[in-house]
């Protein structure tokens, strides 16, 4: 039996990751340009919104497939179908077509994301798999820091058709170093895969994702409707898998309550990220009238210290433990969340970048943190399905977040708006762009700006909440011991 190469098979997850990873910025770098030439701006968000859905439902049951199967071909069909959806989308002629191309580029981020980090954990043992997943969350950070500028010269010196397309080659690569370098010693299983359980899950999962979507909907009858039907999916998934024979999702490993809250944990904190990632660059445009590449220099910062904090996090472990490194971590983001509520309305932007220091670096932690003990605390045969739901819960947080954090921010802005008649939306919207907001009447500029303001701290009202609920998840379980 040959030895897998494990410098190269890092350096092909390490690819993989960089390009899953650059693939959400730059297409956003990209979108007005694509929404230009397809006509589609009604559904824009459809672009974004079902590669965020595929990969969020399929996550699972890649993770199951791993641990059955193999890791190896999981991750080599993963990365094929990342590929050869990234290779259509490029052709794409229409915005329906460029949806559909993205179930496709969804569906393969689902296997090759988790997988990735599924394979550090066979490779690698604890007390160097923290520094792996860190470096690996480094390029992660590099693509984020990157792939708007990337963006932009490729759709300046291109065309829009080359954000998909540079996935290609780097893809390929990555699949040919797989093929030839990984081997695994892995007794073929015969066992059935859980359709039932799979499809409740997937059910279940789709319809708290579109439940989400829908919360600012002014039907409650219909949100109503949508939360039974996810209550139903989850009682019936429950049903389905406690009688499986090879369940997709095991409960035991949900029984686990330092489980249970590393992930809830996880799954709020990623929201956070949203939450800061999202709202700061309208910040700096609509408040202090920087322009767009400033404002997105505002968290790169951020970026950056994430790489610091997921690589230096396995010495934290070492040396507190994980329910302390956990409480320093999210301290220090309480600090800075603390921080964005007290700022004044005129606030220097080096505040702002110190304050991205500081997330950073606590993301960073935390979330590399979190993947590590969720891995450990369950057995070998669910390594997989351990770190496939520990991704799902960043996707679900994220979802979730951003939702609550949208009603959230036009609430306060409506109602605002509504005690000032002179102003109105078609003004919020320019507000926000540096450039859009010249156009704006001189007077009423700091009315605007006071309303968004506020609407600003009530989304960093909620991220304190998810903070907070975070520290106490980390007191309620009783730490086992590994």
């Amino acid at each position: 039996m040959k030895k897998t190469n494990v410098p190269i098979i890092t350096l092909a997850i390490f690819m993989t990751t960089f390009m899953t990873a650059i693939e959400g910025t730059i297409v956003s770098t990209a979108m007005p340009t694509i929404v230009s030439d397809l006509n589609g701006l009604e559904i824009m968000n459809w672009v974004v919104s079902i590669f965020l859905f595929m990969t969020a439902v399929s996550t699972p049951l890649y993770g199951k497939l791993a641990d059955s199967i193999g890791r190896k071909p999981i991750f080599l069909f993963g990365i094929a179908l990342f590929v050869i959806g990234s290779a259509l989308c490029g052709q794409a002629n229409n915005m329906i077509e460029l949806i559909l191309f993205r179930v496709i580029q969804g569906l393969g981020s689902g296997a090759v994301q988790p997988v990735a980090m599924t394979i550090i954990a066979d490779l690698y043992s604890i007390d160097k798999r923290a520094k792996m997943l860190g470096l690996n969350s480094g390029f992660w950070g590099v693509a984020s820091v990157i792939a708007p500028l990337l963006g932009g010269f490729i759709v300046q010196k291109l065309s829009w058709h080359w954000v998909f397309y540079i996935n290609v080659p780097i893809g390929f690569v990555a699949f040919v170093l797989v093929v030839i370098f990984l081997h695994e010693a892995r007794e073929k299983q015969r066992n059935k895969l859980d359709i039932q359980g799979t499809f409740w899950l997937v059910t279940m999962l789709l319809a708290l994702m579109f439940t989400l979507q829908e919360l600012s909907s002014l039907n409650p009858i219909f949100v109503g409707l949508l939360i039974a039907f996810v209550i139903i999916s989850v009682i019936a998934f429950y049903i389905v898998e406690k009688h499986a024979t090879d369940p997709i999702m095991p409960l035991s490993i949900l029984k686990d309550r330092e489980f249970q809250a590393i992930n809830m944990i996880t799954l709020l904190i990623s929201g956070v990220v949203i939450g800061f990632e999202f709202y700061i660059p309208t910040w700096m445009q609509g408040i202090n009238g920087t322009s767009a590449t400033v404002a997105g220099f505002a968290v790169t910062p951020s970026s950056v210290m994430w790489v610091v904090g997921s690589f230096v996090i396995g010495a934290i472990l070492s040396h507190w433990g994980i329910r302390r490194t956990l409480f320093g971590m999210l301290a220090l983001l309480l600090v800075a969340d603390v921080l964005l509520l007290l700022l004044p309305l005129q606030t220097p932007f080096w505040l702002f970048c110190v304050i991205a220091t500081m997330n950073g670096f606590g993301f960073g932690s935390i979330i590399t943190a979190a993947q590590v003990r969720s891995q450990v605390l369950v057995e070998p045969k669910n390594v997989g399905v351990a770190t496939s739901f520990n991704t799902l819960m960043r996707y679900l947080g994220q979802t979730m977040l951003v939702s609550i954090y949208g009603i959230t921010f036009n609430t306060v802005v409506t109602s605002q708006i509504t005690k000032k008649p002179e102003l109105t939306q078609a003004m919020m919207n320019k507000i926000v762009s540096a450039e859009k907001a010249k156009e704006l009447a001189p007077h009423l500029i700091p009315q605007l700006r006071q309303v968004l303001f506020n609407g600003l701290k009530g989304v960093y009202f909620i991220s304190l909440v998810a903070i907070g609920l975070s520290i106490i998840f980390n007191f309620i379980y009783k730490k086992r011991q590994h």
